[in-house]
């Protein structure tokens, strides 16, 4: 859940040495990461960058996870999908790529997350439009995968490595890219 909320806007590489930090000094259940101070916990998830917003949101994420579960990871993961999401929407600084990534990786509810590189390399390939909202690429996938846990988290690890390999930002490899050779 940390994880998913320090990796806005930034690489997983910076969020590890800011978790790597945490972890350190035995900080990474909700209770402990509620009682530090905001400049405690800023300099320890510096590394992560944007540490002023970040620091804000992780402490808002944790006083939720308190008041509303005691901190009890067990008991969120008790709750109904929709529901929940809704719930984690509606806290300060949770988007749905955030949200759906605490969905599916820490509390293993089988949610799509959609992220820019779902969304670059399904645009290109004419799957979803370019200018389609997270609601709606999502449900590409819903509709047409099994709800799955490990299927939805193993396909969106390959999205993600198609991107970062193939279709790039700047410079696709479309020529060697796999689903380009399927459409042909």
């Amino acid at each position: 859940m940390l994880g998913a909320i320090l990796t806005q806007n930034t690489n997983w590489r910076n969020v590890e040495s800011a978790i790597n930090n945490l972890k350190k000094k035995n900080l990474l259940k909700p209770a402990q990461l509620n009682r530090i101070s905001i400049g405690e916990l800023k300099s320890l998830i510096r590394p992560a960058g944007f540490y002023n917003i970040k620091s804000d949101r992780v402490k808002i994420f944790v006083k939720y996870l308190c008041e509303q579960y005691k901190g009890d990871i067990g008991r969120v993961k008790k709750r109904e999908t929709v529901s929940l999401r809704n719930e984690i929407l509606g806290i300060k600084g949770i988007g749905p790529e955030t949200c759906d990534s605490i969905l599916l990786y820490a509390l293993e509810k089988p949610v799509f997350v959609v992220d820019a590189y779902t969304k670059r390399v399904f645009s290109r390939h004419n799957i979803v439009d370019e200018d389609a909202t997270y609601d709606e690429i999502q449900s590409v996938f819903e509709k047409n995968l099994n709800r799955d846990v490990k299927l939805f988290n193993e396909y969106h690890a390959l999205i993600v490595q198609l991107a970062k390999d193939k279709c790039k930002n700047r410079k696709p490899v479309c020529e060697t890219c796999p689903l380009f050779c399927i459409e042909e």
